[in-house]
């Protein structure tokens, strides 16, 4: 853990949840941190936390607006001399069966989950291979493991990003660079707390990660030898399971939905 004494990481989707959380862990550890995320005023009480036992600088940007990445890379590398660690976190969902949403939040969807992960590895790929030991990690989801209706979007986006890591921790073994995803189910943070009525109740059926037991699984993806890890592990079995047989899959929607309902009254009265 003490090889991230001065390495530079830079997290997407820094603001808030387990973006916020990994930044926390990895300041702790002596890295610089680079906070990206849309809006300025948490990334800034973000780092003004983190600032009374590390390092870290803020960079308010939307990475769904493409263009912009290369302009972000430029400024971060100018700031903290180098990119050690690329941590692709930041996430968008619009909820829904596939037919209700625009075209726009399709586009949105694919941007944010897909497109600036792709454009952000792309564009850190000279500093990584330039670092001792260079990462990238991605966060996926389970939802990319095993398809889930009123999510195909989502689902789509991060099976593309979890196939991406596969194929790209190849290419980048021979440079020193580890690439590597995290697949996890319903974790305790806003991204499903606070849109609790319009989630899938299967989404509950499984249970729920903390943000700091993802941000920990990141930081130990960054040094360890495994490609993925799916969390919780029984879970990630199920979703195995899932995706392999279909016909399983079906059958037991329906006790996962109900199983989900209940703990989705559970949380509710929590809230």
């Amino acid at each position: 853990m003490n090889n991230y004494k001065n390495k530079t990481v830079l997290i997407t989707g820094a603001s808030k949840g387990v973006g916020a959380e990994t930044a926390k862990q990895f300041a702790k550890l002596g890295a610089n941190v680079a906070l990206v995320a849309r809006n300025k005023a948490p990334l800034e009480a973000l780092a003004t936390e983190i600032n009374q036992y590390g390092h870290a600088a803020v960079f308010p940007c939307d990475i769904g607006e493409i263009s912009s990445l290369e302009t972000l890379v430029t400024q971060v590398v100018a700031t903290f001399g180098a990119i050690d660690v690329l941590v692709n976190n930041a996430g968008l969902h619009h909820r829904g069966d596939f037919e209700k949403l625009t075209l726009v939040q399709v586009s949105n969807m694919v941007n944010v989950n897909l497109n600036a992960p792709l454009t952000l590895t792309h564009l850190c790929l000279d500093q990584l291979k330039q670092s001792n030991n260079g990462a990238v990690i991605m966060v996926g989801s389970l939802a990319g493991r095993a398809p889930l209706q009123g999510a195909a979007v989502y689902s789509a986006t991060k099976a593309a990003l979890r196939a991406f890591s596969y194929a790209l921790h190849d290419e980048l073994k021979p440079h020193q660079v580890k690439v590597a995803v995290v697949s996890p189910g319903p974790i305790d943070t806003g991204f499903i707390m606070d849109e609790i009525d319009h989630v899938e109740d299967i989404v509950y059926s499984q249970p729920m990660s903390s943000a700091l037991e993802v941000a920990n699984e990141i930081i130990a993806l960054s040094i360890n030898d495994s490609e993925e890890s799916a969390m919780p592990w029984f879970s990630g079995k199920l979703t195995t399971l899932a995706y392999l047989f279909p016909k399983l899959r079906r059958a037991l929607r329906p006790y996962l939905y109900k199983k989900g309902a209940k703990a989705k009254l559970k949380y509710k009265s929590r809230r």
